[in-house]
């Protein structure tokens, strides 16, 4: 059992550390504690995680890239084993996202061009990191998220809505209850999580502090051009197209509950000659569902 202090609170990896063996390493990225995971050698990958998961997410790639590849998983500010500040302390928003990100990358002194592999909120954060060093991008697997506003097909979630606007629900339910980690256990994957990748997922937003990125990030959605980032995603929105449609592979869990089918139609729209694999059987937390047959297309596809 590994047991790290998070925010002055103890975290540990009792019921989850044999999942999750991983060596932790830490960056200094624009005043706070960045933990993520730095496993293997080889061309370089980098996984990037939405909300409300982690790196403990990318585990099973992490264990089965990491032969062959230096698989690279960060925790954002706010989640994981990274550090947890306030909404006064930081800005939880995409630009801060997108600059960590780009922070953590230098910070790591790769020369190679890199992979990435992306998922939920961070697939926006990854394409706009990429977008803005195509030079330094290899490969890129998107699953489950967005790189453009949502789809004229697609309502905005009623939950989602709720977390977003109306404060005095959001705060109790999201920092007090934990309801949006733990609803997730059980509406987004398919597949019945074990108690051990339930206690993972969940692990280290055990506290009301430590639950701040939970409800940021859907705050952080951008709806109108008032939202504040707005701007951030039109501009990955209307770039999206200098991506190389030859170096895209999405790989897609039909039944998620937010970015289902709409967001990957979306996509082939855009990128019609890319590799796409669906998967009709599996949710929002894909890599749960379907670790062996997604583990085996990135292997086939990074080069």
């Amino acid at each position: 059992m590994v047991t790290r202090i998070i925010n002055g609170q103890r975290t540990s990896t009792a019921g989850f550390e044999r999942l999750y063996p991983f060596e932790p390493h830490y960056a200094q990225i624009n005043g706070n504690l960045m933990h993520y995971v730095d496993q293997g050698n080889g061309r370089p990958v980098l996984m990037v995680h939405g909300n409300p998961t982690w790196s403990f997410y990318f585990r099973h790639l992490i264990t089965g890239l990491s032969g062959r590849f230096r698989t690279i998983a960060p925790d954002h500010i706010g989640c994981g084993f990274s550090d947890k500040p306030s909404a006064k302390k930081y800005d939880y928003t995409l630009n801060q996202r997108v600059a960590d990100l780009d922070a953590l990358v230098r910070s790591l002194d790769i020369n190679e061009k890199i992979s990435l592999i992306v998922h939920d909120w961070g697939g926006m954060i990854g394409l706009a990191w990429a977008l803005d060093n195509l030079e330094r991008v290899d490969k890129i697997v998107i699953t489950n998220t967005s790189g453009f506003f949502l789809p004229v097909s697609k309502r905005f979630p009623a939950a989602l809505w709720t977390i977003k606007y109306f404060a005095p629900f959001a705060v109790p339910a999201v920092l007090g209850a934990n309801v949006f980690a733990r609803g997730a256990l059980y509406l987004a994957a398919e597949t019945q999580l074990s108690i051990g990748v339930k206690k993972g997922l969940v692990a280290p937003y055990n506290s009301w502090q430590n639950r701040i990125a939970t409800l940021k990030f859907v705050q952080d959605i951008p709806i109108t051009a008032k939202d504040r980032s707005y701007a951030r995603v039109q501009k990955v929105d209307q770039a999206l197209c200098n991506l190389d449609p030859d170096q895209l592979m999405f790989l897609w869990g039909t039944r998620d509950f937010v970015f289902d089918v709409h967001f990957l139609n979306e996509f082939k729209n855009r990128f019609p000659q890319s590799r796409a694999h669906v998967f009709e059987d599996a949710g929002h937390y894909l890599f749960e569902d379907k670790p062996g047959p997604t583990l085996e297309l990135i292997q086939k596809f990074l080069p």
